[in-house]
């Protein structure tokens, strides 16, 4: 296939999301990372290509390329011209009104409802990871996305949307999504995080998990949509309401789905699926230190947060050094494929974990950039490309 590569219209520690346009002229979102970095990437490929939902971001294939002498593994994703709900905030002075805040609410829920009977965890919902569509919101950016089936051996997302028990690093399930809707819901009708006095993700980690606090409501919105938010963040993620709960609650339940200032939205902005600033994702396959989980002792939550400030100290140093802001660049990528074929071994197995004890029989390994909350002891680590962990099936 031969397409067009536009300007850069988001970018993070390790993918760049693009403008492109195929040669009919068609616009699409690619996003791209080099094949040695796209783990999650290609993660992210995988799930996508298994969803079919109006309010999940449409999936449109990948390709692998050669930019430079450099392999790198490009997602195609439908074009949201609307930009985030994030952009919106802006757009709206700050924050949003109520009826603007159920409307968003409504089509997240279905979107999640969608992800979670099909046996996803998104685990990273908020703003800026919600796109508006012509027609509803879509649920982009499954880069930290799990299968709900796979138990709690990694944690990812957004530190200050992150749920207690994620932030303690017992279990990330499918109730951490709601609670990050919680969040979301806020940060729609405040404009700002939900933990508005915490300045870095070290403090929000231990205020979420362990002070036993709540992220305030505001006192501003109806008693319905204050329960609603209630129901989000109970603490006892057995207790929490499930997405398909709340698309029966009361806030939903009055819900005129065909409000007009659905029409209302500009869609000047451009598609931003990447995160910025102190609240960026924490992600599971790309990040740079492993954080690792055995016990709620204050030994074992020293050494996390200690891991954590490390993290951050070095999170600014990993972006790629490519990017075609100003020009459109013509990508072939028939004469790569054949020499980057993906290992179907590793199709179900995602990231690969491998404790000290295993080294000696995977040989060629590199020690791997994954940020995760999983074990202190065992080191985690990739496979090199000679060996490459390149994926997931077309």
């Amino acid at each position: 296939m031969e397409w067009t590569r536009g300007p850069s219209i988001g970018r993070g520690a390790s993918a760049t999301v693009s403008i492109a346009t195929t040669t009919s002229g068609e616009l699409f979102a690619v996003k791209s990372a080099e094949l040695s970095r796209s783990s999650c990437l290609q993660r992210e490929q995988h799930f996508l290509s298994q969803l079919s939902s109006p309010n999940i971001i449409k999936y449109r294939g990948f390709e692998i390329t050669r930019e430079n002498s450099t392999p790198i593994f490009n997602l195609f994703m439908e074009y949201v011209a609307g930009g985030t709900i994030s952009d919106e905030i802006t757009r709206q002075g700050g924050s949003m009104n109520e009826s603007t805040i159920q409307i968003f609410t409504n089509q997240i829920l279905q979107g999640l409802n969608y992800l979670h009977v099909n046996g996803f965890v998104h685990c990273d919902i908020k703003s800026e990871n919600l796109l508006i569509g012509e027609d509803c919101i879509k649920i982009a950016d499954l880069g930290c996305a799990r299968l709900a089936k796979d138990g709690a051996t990694a944690f990812s997302g957004t530190p200050a949307f992150m749920s207690p028990e994620v932030a303690r690093g017992e279990e990330q399930g499918i109730s951490a999504d709601v609670w990050a809707l919680g969040c979301t819901i806020i940060e729609m009708a405040t404009g700002s995080s939900p933990w508005l006095e915490m300045s870095d993700p070290v403090s929000a980690l231990y205020r979420i998990g362990f002070s036993g606090d709540s992220p305030e409501i505001p006192r501003w919105l109806s008693e319905k949509a204050r329960d609603f938010v209630t129901k989000c963040l109970i603490k006892d993620p057995r207790g929490r309401w499930t997405a398909k709960d709340l698309l029966q609650h009361p806030f939903m339940a009055d819900l005129e789905l065909n409000s007009k200032e659905v029409d209302e939205f500009s869609e000047d902005s451009p598609t931003g699926v990447l995160d910025r600033g102190f609240w960026d994702s924490v992600e599971a396959c790309e990040g740079h230190r492993n954080l690792t989980h055995t016990s709620s002792s204050s030994d074992s939550l020293a050494k996390r947060i200690k891991c954590l400030i490390e993290f951050s100290s070095s999170s600014g140093s990993d972006f790629p050094n490519w990017t075609w802001d100003e020009d459109w660049v013509t990508v072939r990528s028939n004469d790569i494929e054949e020499n980057c074929e993906i290992d179907k071994e590793l199709i179900d197995t995602g990231l690969c974990v491998f404790s000290g004890d295993d080294l000696e029989e995977h040989g060629d390994l590199i020690v791997g950039e994954d940020f995760l909350f999983e074990c202190f002891v065992d080191p985690v680590f990739r496979m090199s490309r000679s060996k490459v962990i390149a994926g997931f099936e077309k």
